[in-house]
């Protein structure tokens, strides 16, 4: 053990030099940060999965399509269920069906309730007053029309969107894979 010059007291009991003060960390540019992360690693996921251009486009429909039902809870089961069946990329599927979310649920269900009730024919208001129901069996009966209505819109619109984003999602999907797999190539390439 080595003593100091000064006093003969061992130097593990000498006070060192005291240490610069560390810089506070920005928390909130990194909570900003972070979805935006979140984003770009799903998003890189997708383009670097070894899916092909069509079974993701095929997971974007199941999901939009499941979406556009009212099964809140279930559209991601149904989506993912479909994706299997359609042999479709079940992360798309799953992301896809966030097309019917807080914001879109009122417009939506609206669209497809009133879509239901014009395929169905029935332009007579529904009653919907406390008052003009006068058993439960005319409750159940309303209940069933505008389920009905709705979930007819909901096949409809829903079945229109999905063959729509299957469509554009084998277009867009080839043309990111494209861009992707040039950009790699070219970084590659430019190495000096």
């Amino acid at each position: 053990m080595k003593l100091s010059s000064r006093d003969d007291r061992p130097t593990q009991f000498l006070r060192q030099e005291q240490a610069p003060p560390i810089k506070p960390i920005k928390l909130d540019k990194k909570r900003k940060k972070g979805w935006q992360r979140q984003l770009r690693y799903i998003y890189l996921r997708v383009i670097r999965s070894n899916s092909s251009p069509k079974s993701i486009a095929r997971g974007l429909a199941a999901g939009v399509f499941s979406g556009m039902f009212p099964f809140f809870g279930l559209q991601t089961i149904i989506a993912l269920v479909l994706a299997f069946v359609l042999r479709g990329n079940k992360l798309v599927a799953a992301i896809a069906t966030w097309i019917s979310n807080p914001i879109t649920y009122i417009p939506l269900y609206m669209f497809n309730f009133y879509l239901g009730k014009w395929l169905l024919g029935g332009n007579k208001a529904v009653p919907f007053s406390p008052m003009d129901i006068g058993s439960w069996n005319e409750l159940g009966s309303l209940g069933g029309m505008v389920l009905g209505s709705l979930l007819l819109g909901c096949l409809v619109s829903g079945t229109i969107a999905g063959v729509i984003s299957y469509f554009v999602g084998v277009w867009l999907f080839r043309r990111v894979r494209k861009a992707h797999y040039r950009q790699r190539h070219n970084a590659y390439y430019e190495l000096p």
